[in-house]
């Protein structure tokens, strides 16, 4: 039995963490058999590079590093955890996927999105959502939702 794979994206401060919660918990209340994960991150291996890459340490990395890290951290994700959890016939959500580097490494990082596509196509063996959830909000009212959230320290990449 294959199981079911859905990503929720948006900017942030665009409510994913608010969303998220509801949509588990409607889940757990269906018995749904439910893995919640999140990108980059959701394995051991796949959280250290996300430290190194939200890390306020290193304004100096560059946007390659930064877009190879990603995928690297996603290849190891999705081998050790997505893929064998659809395989058990479990419902994967996650908390950004390909997309987020589409739009942030492809487009605001000036990478090109068929360039990152291919990488990431190859990092996940081409793995696409069965759905994905894509919410929107506005630069300036995300930021101010962000800067709250965190009392004002925010990681490498919000700050830029």
């Amino acid at each position: 039995m294959k199981g079911y794979f859905i990503t929720i994206e948006g900017s942030d401060g665009s409510g994913k963490s608010t969303q998220l919660k509801k949509i588990i918990s409607y889940l757990e209340e269906k018995q749904v058999d439910l893995v919640v994960t999140r990108e980059p991150g959701g394995t051991d291996v796949a959280e250290a590079i996300r430290e190194l890459i939200l890390d306020p340490a290193y304004p100096q990395m560059t946007a390659k590093t930064e877009m190879l890290l990603y995928a690297a951290a996603r290849a190891q994700h999705v081998e050790e955890k997505v893929l064998p959890a659809l395989q058990a016939g479990k419902v994967v959500l996650s908390d950004r996927y390909v997309d987020s580097s589409l739009i942030y490494q492809g487009i605001g990082r000036g990478l090109g999105v068929g360039q990152i596509a291919a990488i990431n196509e190859y990092a996940t063996g081409g793995l696409q959502p069965d759905m994905t959830i894509v919410l929107q909000i506005g630069y300036e009212e995300g930021l101010k939702r962000k800067n709250r959230q965190y009392d004002g320290c925010l990681d490498r990449m919000e700050r830029q």
